[in-house]
């Protein structure tokens, strides 16, 4: 296995179900990643271990999910030169908001990506992006994801378009 270009780290393995789509972004795109379990609050050596040494072994783009406090991706940010991206998780107290505003919210010198709340999916495709100025063979698999949007798009947009609202409707049901 090739050396890891993208950390993915949770602060919990009930962020699995969510995370594991930036994994799986990921590995469609062929980059090289790794998963770690990390918490801010209850493994905090680890964690600083982990984003202090981070660059060091090659990576060079965290994703970090996190829920509640998030404190995850800021933490991390602020221990490694390295683009971190946070992906806030939903909680069931505040619906992921307060995930959100708390990975959002950084102080200046720390910033950390923000994606939607439960958008690992599109964390990797930003890691993916983020590679790109780098690694040519990146770049052409994110411009190829890109076209494939596009077309994928214009078939709806052409069969909405031929068939009328009311037709291409019954098809969806």
């Amino acid at each position: 296995m090739k050396k890891a270009l993208v950390g993915i780290v949770i602060g919990s393995d009930s962020d699995l179900a969510i995370m594991k789509e930036a994994k799986e972004t990921l590995d469609s795109f062929n980059v090289p990643n790794e998963i770690r379990i990390l918490s801010a609050h209850r493994t905090t050596r680890r964690m600083v271990d982990y984003a202090m040494k981070a660059k060091k072994r090659g990576i060079e783009v965290i994703i970090a999910g996190a829920g509640g406090a998030a404190h995850l991706p800021g933490m991390v940010a602020s221990l490694t030169p390295l683009p971190v991206i946070g992906v806030p998780i939903k909680t069931k107290s505040l619906d992921g908001l307060d995930s959100l505003l708390s990975i959002a919210q950084m102080p200046p010198g720390v910033p950390v990506a923000a994606v939607a709340i439960n958008g690992a999916k599109n964390a990797g495709i930003l890691a993916c992006q983020i590679l790109a100025a780098k690694h040519s063979h990146i770049a052409s698999k994110v411009e190829k994801y890109k076209r494939d949007l596009e077309s994928r798009v214009l078939k709806k947009a052409h069969k909405l378009e031929k068939s009328g609202i009311k037709n291409y409707l019954k098809r969806l049901q």
